[in-house]
């Protein structure tokens, strides 16, 4: 029966953290986006464009950030 590494632990503990910070990240930039939509349906533009902003902020952190150079870089 082989052992795991505490390399192979760490660096998979690391991965799973990536994953979930990128994950939150972009869940939570989709949902600020929406509440962006709705503030700008009930005529309150200057906190949607906040929120528009926030949104697109935490979509880019989320997906490109820690996603793409984070997870994606030490799977491939």
């Amino acid at each position: 029966m082989s052992s795991i590494g505490p390399e192979l632990l760490v660096e998979s503990l690391q991965l799973l953290i990536y994953t979930l910070v990128a994950g939150t990240l972009t869940v939570g930039g989709v949902l600020v986006e929406q509440a962006s939509l709705q503030h700008l349906g009930a005529g309150e533009a200057m906190i949607a464009l906040w929120l528009g902003a926030l949104g697109a902020v935490m979509l880019y952190a989320g997906t490109y950030g820690v996603g793409y150079q984070k997870v994606l870089s030490r799977l491939v």
